[in-house]
């Protein structure tokens, strides 16, 4: 008989009875191994799902830093006149949006995963963590679509990536893996309260402007550097922009968000499969 997440106990020659574990679980690699195609179908799914009926299907992903990058451009870029550290504007804050909005889509759709998939969780067993990973996998996708936007962007003003351009994969790394502690912290969050799928976009959105997306950090007075370093997402932006713009690396805001990082997988990989027991009971 199905239950929510733990381990197998043989109760006859043809029946598994699946019961669950308390306190902390284990993750069981094998486990996710052998259910991996099911994370292929999830996220296949999830694109079919989100662009059925729509118009212009994909280009949605596009169209939206896009967007945000011609305002910023025009608001920040010539009316404020922003500094963008030698770069043109445009592409300075596309680099940032680039990761942000990966980082944001991930997060918000990874935290409302299991709400979304609550006829699953309550009919069949697999491993719960899947789901919000299934929603990073979709962002990666769209992320792809982006970074091919960019890639014209840099042809078009004419800019020559640098050899930091062979640090993206880490940044990227980086990237997800906070984006996978946070949806697996908010998503177990959000099976028990559901004011986290109001307040998740609205932290997210005071999140962005608390981030150097629009703006360099040297604009930042020295008294406050200590407050940007406690946001993971200043020294993974600061990557990003460093490795498609040719900007020399700042290794130790980076190596401060990789503390966070691990830190925020750990303890989201944690809550996760202490609480996932309960998630087909109040999903």
């Amino acid at each position: 008989m199905p239950d929510t997440a733990g381990h197998s106990l043989s109760i006859g020659p043809s029946d598994t009875l699946i019961q669950a574990r308390p306190g902390w679980q284990a993750i069981q690699f094998a486990e996710l191994w052998h259910h991996r195609e099911l994370l292929y179908f999830l996220i296949w799914r999830d694109i079919k799902v989100r662009y059925k009926q729509t118009v212009v299907g994909a280009a949605w992903a596009i169209l939206q830093p896009l967007c945000s990058m011609v305002i910023f451009s025009i608001v920040f870029g010539r009316f404020a006149g922003i500094p963008s550290d030698g770069a043109p504007y445009p592409i300075f804050v596309f680099a940032g949006l680039l990761c942000w909005t990966f980082f944001s889509n991930a997060v918000s759709q990874s935290g409302s995963s299991l709400v979304n998939q609550s006829h699953l969780l309550t009919k069949i067993y697999f491993p719960r963590l899947l789901v919000p990973a299934a929603s990073i996998g979709v962002g990666l996708i769209d992320f792809a679509l982006n970074f091919a936007v960019f890639g014209g962007l840099m042809l078009w003003y004419r800019q020559v990536p640098g050899p930091e351009i062979l640090l993206l994969p880490l940044v990227i790394l980086l990237t997800v893996v906070t984006a996978l502690g946070i949806g697996y912290i908010i998503s177990s969050l959000t099976v028990a309260y559901r004011d986290f799928r109001i307040v998740v976009p609205f932290v997210l959105q005071a999140w962005m402007f608390a981030s150097p997306v629009i703006y360099s950090v040297t604009l930042v007075p020295d008294e406050y550097r200590w407050a940007m370093a406690l946001n993971p997402m200043t020294g993974i932006i600061g990557g990003f922009r460093s490795a498609l713009l040719g900007h020399p690396m700042d290794w130790l805001a980076l190596g401060t968000s990789a503390l966070f990082a691990t830190a925020l997988f750990t303890f989201g990989i944690y809550n996760f499969r202490r609480t996932e027991r309960r998630f087909a009971d109040i999903a």
